[in-house]
């Protein structure tokens, strides 16, 4: 499908991209996106539910599990108008200032997620290496602070990113490649020497997402070890059974960033339709998947999800 862009119109907005070449199928294709996002503003709002609700639940790890559950929404409803938007009324055209509002939100919050599952890790460490210390480590002045902190982090590192693509002059094709706003895609859309936003983004990357996910990794280190030393397998099992959710929770958020940015860094003779979908696997399968993990693995969180549906 062919589109011509105004020049007057073509300076002031950017458009973005569905599905090329299926756009006659996107109505088809908003069902199952529909069903998707329902689904997780459901399921989270669910998981927040159960936890307020219940008073013995109102420990560390459900804390930091309500974190996850109200990251997890946001993210999702971040991307909802744009995706559904172009789905349903081909809405494609997005101003610069509303673009550069949509990538502030869905980065923060994603960089917000990667600390909430270090802090996630914390908490099992602590609760298997330092179970005697748990409750007097891990207060509700803590647990507070660490989500503070980790909310000021991610505010205070992406909030200059918008600024930075605001003092660009745009030309050429508006064009991006996906359904909501990206600054690694904006950028490049730039008239302008974007070294800066290259070189600031991937200081970025690694002082959130690359730190973070050395700290997981070596919390976990130190809890295999811990494990290792009990003498029941009984214990080691239950023991590393507290771990399954927040690893399958890590698997499903690193796993598809790092497919992401692998595709927009050495992919782009590539299959456009594989970007799209890794996009979209990127944004919304944890949100997705998460709420159903802690469901299904956590029997806390099992016993009152079935309590509240069946009553």
């Amino acid at each position: 499908m062919t589109i011509s862009y105004n020049s007057s119109l073509q300076k002031a907005t950017f458009f973005l991209t569905g599905f090329q070449g299926l756009e006659d199928l996107h109505g088809w294709i908003s069902i199952p996106f529909c069903f998707i996002y329902l689904t997780v503003i459901v399921g989270n709002l669910t998981i927040l539910h159960v936890i307020r609700t219940d008073p013995s639940l109102h420990e560390p790890m459900y804390l930091f599990l309500s974190m996850l559950a109200v990251t997890d929404l946001g993210l999702s409803l971040c991307t909802l108008p744009t995706v559904l938007g172009i789905f349903w009324i081909g809405a494609r055209d997005i101003g610069h200032d509303a673009c550069f509002a949509q990538l502030f939100f869905i980065h923060c919050l994603s960089f917000l997620e990667s600390s909430v599952l270090l802090s996630m890790a914390f908490d099992r460490f602590v609760a298997i290496c330092r179970p005697l210390h748990y409750a007097s480590i891990l207060t509700n002045t803590v647990i507070g602070r660490i989500g503070l902190a980790s909310l000021g982090r991610s505010v205070a590192l992406i909030f200059p990113l918008p600024f930075m693509l605001k003092r660009f002059p745009y030309c050429g094709s508006p064009v991006l490649s996906h359904s909501y706003c990206l600054h690694q895609e904006v950028m490049k859309l730039a008239c302008a020497d974007i070294k800066a936003n290259s070189v600031y983004g991937m200081f970025v990357i690694v002082s959130t997402v690359g730190i973070d996910s050395l700290l997981i990794l070596f919390s976990y280190a130190l809890i295999l070890r811990t494990v290792l030393s009990i003498a029941s397998r009984a214990e080691r099992f239950k023991a590393l059974n507290t771990c399954v959710s927040h690893i399958c929770a890590v698997l499903l958020f690193y796993t598809p960033m790092i497919g992401l940015s692998v595709i927009h860094r050495f992919g782009k003779q590539g299959s456009h339709l594989v970007q799209v979908i890794m996009g979209f696997v990127y944004l919304l399968f944890p949100p997705l998947m998460n709420p159903i993990v802690y469901s299904v693995k956590t029997k806390q969180i099992r016993d009152r999800v079935t309590h509240a549906f069946c009553c």
